[in-house]
């Protein structure tokens, strides 16, 4: 199974908003740089998220939220276009999930939503946490909050969501484009 292909679709510009960068010289920088040293050197899983022997726990799974994060971008971004109010009135991934948003401020109860604003929402919300240097500390010197861990769980699966709706409505698409060229792929 060759995932070269794969691999060249996430290596590709396009996003649906502008990634988000490590500065270079920081703790967290290096991490990112290690984990896509681990993710082109052939997939393996396991070894690319594997916590690298001495380095922080918080600090890496930042790193591998906030490349999610530029990844589902890269996603979404192929699909965009495409979805829309009409081709996606509902945030879904599949007929049996319908993912409502909810956000404590503007919607306080879960709230079904077009795809496309559903997504507009959630990656406006999870760039004000990443962002926010109380929330993501920047400085090694600054701890991460007691509730880092349950905000990182929010996000990646909120995210999942996002790639999940991509994969079950925009399927044909991402393979249009040549995003799974050399991948074998069955649904």
């Amino acid at each position: 199974m060759s995932f070269g292909g794969f691999i060249d679709f996430f290596q590709k510009g396009k996003t649906f908003r502008p990634k988000k960068k490590f500065s270079p010289g920081t703790l967290r920088y290096s991490l990112y740089k290690h984990a896509q040293a681990s993710l082109n050197s052939g997939i393996n899983l396991r070894s690319a998220v594997q916590l690298p022997p001495g380095e922080d726990l918080y600090d890496w799974i930042a790193v591998h939220v906030v490349d999610f994060f530029n990844r589902i971008n890269l996603i979404y971004g192929t699909v965009c276009d495409y979805c829309n109010d009409t081709s996606c009135p509902t945030m879904s991934g599949g007929p049996k999930f319908e993912y409502l948003w909810a956000d404590k401020e503007r919607y306080k109860k879960p709230t079904p939503l077009p795809a496309p604003q559903y997504v507009s929402l959630l990656m406006d919300w999870i760039e004000t946490q990443i962002n926010n240097e109380n929330l993501f500390p920047v400085s090694t010197d600054v701890p991460f909050p007691k509730t880092f861990m349950p905000l990182c769980k929010k996000i990646l699966t909120r995210l999942f969501r996002v790639f999940v709706h991509v994969y079950i409505h925009h399927f044909d698409r991402i393979i249009s484009i040549g995003a799974f060229y050399g991948f074998s792929v069955e649904r």
